[in-house]
């Protein structure tokens, strides 16, 4: 969906109008979709909890279409933060800055600092110019539930619960994005995602990784990483082992009369067993695991699966991501062969 006329999409506009109006709209951007609503406002952002189903100590991310809006936002831009931004903005990167109080304190939860990015997406951009407005998005889902890549994903759950969906296709990168807390003297990275580690490293040097993401009995300071996530209807275990060890695992769940689903990739879907297996891309391009990840662990609660096994991926690159994911979505339970 191409917006240099955006006199063609009455949509955008009727959407900007409703956030000018302190309502929430769903809108694509490049990672996932965001539920959008104005950061200035608590009634708006009062909106958006609702909507989710989501705890309001849950800090949120600000979506912004011009850097200069950042200026408005926040006391002062590190050295770091503008080497990220020159870097990867627009782009699946969010930077954690100290906050000048201009939005709500709903966005914060509380923190003096605020989450930023600048998605890479004409929709996205379009929108948040037409309102003339930050917009607080996290993604547009029901809490707790694999995020939506899609618009058919949000409606599922959402449907009623919002003022408005704005379709722009499927979503490209489908993890969220990579939070780098800038605050600090090195920059420290909160939540995987579609920029990795060594993108991150290559740019600034030096950089850490919250404990929160090594340890699950650390409290998590980044936006969306608090609570249970991502999780299809039926339990979800992850399996690091071979294909037989898997098929093992799945024949014991069968002969105690579960329905069983297997979450695993293009190479080696032809070697699992089981009732439902759906592949989620190739292990060859990892990438293509990270977009179409969300959509497979959804596609399994139309399929009355008991339980869900899935295949580990090697922690490095968008990997780490992926990892991070489904270890949320698996409430950290995983079998390992050896």
């Amino acid at each position: 969906m191409s917006v240099e006329n955006k006199n063609n999409y009455p949509q955008l506009k009727e959407a900007a109008q409703l956030l000018q109006a302190n309502e929430v709209v769903a809108f694509p951007t490049e990672t996932v979709y965001g539920l959008g609503g104005n950061a200035l406002s608590d009634e708006a952002v009062d909106k958006i909890f609702a909507a989710k189903g989501r705890p309001s100590d849950n800090p949120l991310i600000v979506h912004i279409a011009q850097k200069e809006q950042l200026h408005t936002l926040v006391t002062n831009i590190s050295e770091t933060a503008e080497k990220l931004m020159e870097a990867f903005w627009p782009g699946p990167l969010t930077v954690i800055l100290h906050s000048n109080g201009t939005v709500s304190e709903k966005v914060t939860a509380g923190l003096s600092t605020v989450a930023v990015r600048m998605p890479n997406h004409p929709v996205a951009l379009a929108l948040i110019t037409e309102a003339n407005l930050p917009l607080a998005a996290p993604s547009a889902n029901l809490s707790g539930k694999p995020s939506p890549t899609t618009a058919k994903h949000v409606a599922k759950d959402l449907t009623g619960r919002i003022a408005g969906i704005v379709d722009g296709g499927a979503a490209g990168v489908g993890v969220e994005s990579t939070v780098v807390d800038c605050t600090g003297e090195i920059p420290v990275i909160l939540r995987p995602g579609g920029i990795t580690t060594e993108q991150i490293s290559a740019v600034v040097g030096e950089v850490a990784v919250d404990p929160a993401l090594l340890s699950e009995h650390e409290a998590p300071k980044s936006p969306g990483m608090k609570y249970r996530h991502y999780s299809p209807d039926a339990p979800l275990v992850l399996v690091e082992g071979s294909s037989a060890f898997l098929n093992e695992l799945v024949r014991k769940e069968q002969e105690n009369g579960k329905i069983v689903g297997v979450l695993t990739t293009l190479e080696e879907k032809s070697d699992v067993f089981a009732d439902c297996v759906i592949e989620a891309g190739s292990r060859k391009e990892l990438q293509t695991v990270a977009s179409s990840l969300y959509d497979a662990l959804r596609s399994f609660d139309e399929q009355a699966v008991d339980i869900i096994f899935a295949t580990t991926f090697a922690k490095e690159g968008v990997g780490v991501a992926i990892m991070n994911r489904l270890e949320k979505a698996a409430s950290n339970q995983i079998i390992k062969e050896n």
